[in-house]
């Protein structure tokens, strides 16, 4: 059978998941950076793609390989996982379907794709975004949704879509972060740093338009009836704790990554960013051992197509 659809002529009727539209007035930039940031929205994990994968990548791997597990993924299945970025869950995935199995992981950031081929694995990757996705309906037995549905500007939309290239009683399986990740003693503290040199109602503003569900499907049970309201059934949500160890830098440099590290490196420019850099780096080294243990709450949901 036949994986992929002609694509529809016109505008789709979303955005895509890193790549909207160009930033407002509002975030105007400096002058005094590299053209290439310059040029980009900082919402995209184009320039990040490297230090992503070495400092992200191995905080969504437990959660990954948990959500792989609940879902219950045959051998020789076909599997997309959408928001694959550098494709950890792609490649758990892959080790359940098996080599007889064909899994596919779909991204509209083509850096994080290359450093999710580059690690090979056996999942076949495309350069898409989950809003009138590139596949024929009814062509996948499972889909992954790891730690992405928040970044959609249209969540009801995409999801509508993914639904469509399912199998009718196929299965989905998300991953959120929980309610109680987004606040704790680093976070804080590096926030408190940000402060200084961003309003809070700006540094506010840029987590809105890059993860604007972030507070909505950090709640269990609006995840759980949102994802009923697609048309998922029998749905298992659960609240799981993960502790993640690494070194200080390592730490610093995958919050630099982030939604708010991106918006502030693009705002500040090379020279304050350079500041900014420095003076967080001091005061973690002031209260914080060289090596981190990070706690973080995941909430995984699993269910089949109705």
């Amino acid at each position: 059978m036949r994986l992929f659809r002609r694509k529809q002529q016109g505008p789709s009727s979303g955005t895509a998941v890193s790549r909207p539209e160009k930033a407002s007035a509002q975030s105007a930039r400096p002058s005094g950076r590299g053209a290439d940031r310059d040029d980009h929205d900082w919402r995209s994990y184009d320039l990040i793609a490297e230090e992503y994968a070495r400092t992200q990548a191995a905080a969504h791997a437990a959660p990954a390989k948990d959500l792989v597990e609940l879902l219950q993924i045959q051998r020789g299945a076909r599997v997309l996982d959408v928001g694959t970025g550098t494709g950890v869950t792609a490649r758990a995935t892959g080790e359940r379907a098996g080599p007889e199995g064909l899994v596919v992981g779909i991204d509209p950031s083509v850096p994080m794709l290359a450093r999710a081929v580059s690690a090979a694995g056996g999942p076949r990757y495309v350069a898409a975004a989950a809003i009138d996705l590139p596949f024929r309906d009814a062509s996948f037995d499972d889909v992954t949704a790891t730690f992405v549905i928040t970044l959609f500007q249209r969540y009801d939309t995409a999801l509508f879509d993914i639904f469509r290239v399912l199998k009718p009683g196929a299965r989905m399986g998300i991953t959120t972060w929980g309610a109680n990740d987004s606040r704790d003693e680093f976070r804080d503290t590096w926030r408190s740093v940000a402060e200084e040199f961003a309003e809070p109602s700006i540094l506010r503003d840029a987590i809105a338009r890059a993860i604007p569900w972030e507070e909505r499907f950090a709640d269990h049970s609006v995840l759980k009836q949102t994802l009923h309201d697609a048309g998922l059934r029998d749905i298992w949500v659960e609240t799981r704790d993960y502790r993640f160890e690494m070194s200080r830098e390592d730490w610093l440099t995958g919050r630099e990554t982030s939604a708010l590290g991106r918006f502030l490196r693009q705002m500040l420019g090379d020279e304050l960013w350079s500041v900014f850099s420095k003076r967080v780096r001091d005061v973690f080294a002031e209260r914080f051992p060289p090596r981190i243990n990070d706690f973080r709450e995941v909430i995984l949901a699993v269910g089949h197509k109705a």
